[in-house]
């Protein structure tokens, strides 16, 4: 097992918070403590952001092939240690060890993709159509940054910020979630490890989110926000961000439709559901949450997913043969159970799951229901749980209205054998991503992001990079 990294990450020092405080990170397996961390405020903060300034002259002018290197190097170290930070990611987050490995490669791709976009980052030249000018256009990092990454995917969501921030030349601050700071700590000691300047990342622990980012968006000197998490919680950053104007992307909740049609190939579609629907035992903003399928297949799919969704082994993440882990906290277990009470109560059929077992930690079991009434709350709810709601549909013009109902836009998964109305659906869902035939979209050489409340800007891709670089217009008279 690696070295279990503890103190705050600034400056390139590994430091205590300033008042010595400390949090707890719990094994949601078994709800006990597994260490204690620094736990970050104010002061910490403004040390973490005065790091990050002075470091970003600096930084910035680094050639590109050197930032590579430093990914490069970065991504190999990653890979090397994947069954380490696997356990490392399993023991604070819960998720089964093969898909903390399967994390693990995830993450690190996303630093070898940034290494090869950060020697390609371009500009251009031409004269203007009045010919009197010149002009000069090129890209430079946008500043200083404070990226906030959530604790379902601990790994790759510091990975996917900070590959294309290092690649653009920026400067970091990273807070991490409360639950999950140990991958973060980790990978900063990879950073560090593969040659990464002082004070290039700055990783803050805290339980006292407010306190230490609210100072840093409005006080002027961070220039850029990168933020994943929920809606209500984004939507309170953008506030804080106005009054100095940072720039700012999001990726923000999510409520997939999962379209079923009459001519779908059950065995891809359920196939599809297990991964859009299991994959992080559903603590996905890309998880599956409501099912649409076409009345004349609803039963036959029902009945199949839930012979595939009983069959998954429910345990602790680091004991063999385990398919699902526990969820992240009891409060995230409730807010599931609460959701299948109540679409239960409102006539919901319970085909499989439904009942949280007996004994210690943060469990609950794979659920499908059947007959789910369109009111029912977990309709209009992030579920973030292993909980599949099957709802049926008649026609293509009704179920892309059903699933454009609601606020959030991030991702749908479309199942149908005809390619016209595989294309037609998929351009007609207000969504950034859709997943057609297939129940996982999510890869570091896409764009990732949504519409609507689901978020602002993307993440990954050619595109990625292009969230922490700004455009410079020079104009040359032409003599």
């Amino acid at each position: 097992m690696t070295e279990v990294l503890t103190h705050l990450f600034i400056g390139g020092a590994w430091t205590d918070a300033a008042d010595g405080a400390t949090m707890p990170v719990d094994d949601p397996a078994t709800g006990q403590t597994l260490c204690h961390v620094a736990d970050a405020g104010p002061k910490d903060a403004r040390l973490a952001e005065e790091a990050a300034v002075q470091a970003q002259p600096d930084w910035a002018r680094t050639p590109p092939r050197a930032r590579s290197e430093i990914l490069r190097r970065a991504y190999e170290l990653i890979l090397e240690r994947t069954d380490e930070l696997a356990h490392l990611m399993t023991s604070e987050m819960g998720k089964p060890l093969a898909e903390a490995r399967g994390e693990v490669a995830y993450a690190a791709e996303f630093f070898r993709w940034f290494s090869e976009e950060a020697v390609r980052i371009d500009g251009g030249h031409g004269l203007l159509p009045d010919g009197r000018n010149r002009m000069l256009l090129s890209r430079c990092p946008v500043g200083p940054c404070l990226l906030i990454t959530p604790w379902n995917f601990p790994l790759a969501m510091g990975t996917r910020k900070i590959g294309p921030a290092i690649a653009a030349g920026c400067t970091m601050i990273l807070k991490p979630a409360p639950q999950t700071p140990l991958s973060s700590l980790a990978l900063a000691g990879i950073l560090k490890e593969a040659g990464l300047p002082d004070g290039v990342l700055n990783v803050v622990t805290t339980s006292r989110a407010g306190e230490v980012c609210e100072p840093l968006l409005r006080g002027g000197r961070i220039r850029k926000l990168s933020f994943t998490g929920s809606t209500a919680v984004g939507r309170l950053l953008l506030a804080q961000c106005a009054d100095t104007v940072v720039r700012t992307s999001m990726e923000l909740g999510g409520n997939a439709p999962f379209i079923v049609f009459d001519d779908a190939d059950l065995d891809v579609a359920v196939d599809g559901a297990m991964v859009a629907k299991m994959r992080n035992m559903g603590e996905a903003c890309t998880a599956a949450n409501r099912f649409f399928v076409h009345r004349s297949v609803a039963d036959e799919f029902g009945r199949r997913l839930a012979e595939r969704m009983g069959a998954l082994v429910v345990g602790p993440g680091t004991r063999a043969g385990v398919d699902v882990g526990p969820l992240i906290d009891a409060t995230g277990r409730a807010k599931v159970e609460e959701l299948v009470a109540d679409a239960v109560e409102r006539g919901a059929q319970v085909l499989v799951g439904g009942r949280r077992p007996e004994g210690p930690g943060h469990f609950y079991p794979p659920t499908v229901l059947a007959g789910v009434d369109p009111g029912s709350r977990l309709m209009d709810t992030e579920i973030f749980g292993p909980v599949a709601a099957i709802l049926t549909f008649d026609d293509e013009d009704e179920v892309l209205r059903r699933a454009n109902d609601t606020p959030w836009g991030l991702v749908g998964y479309v199942f149908t054998q005809g390619l016209d109305r595989g294309l037609r659906v998929s351009e007609g869902l207000e969504v950034g991503m859709v997943g057609l035939n297939t129940g996982l979209v999510s890869n570091p050489a896409a764009p990732f992001g949504g519409v609507k409340q689901s978020g602002l800007g993307r993440e990954g891709g050619r595109v990625g990079i292009d969230e922490f670089l700004e455009y410079q217009y020079v104009a040359v008279p032409v003599r």
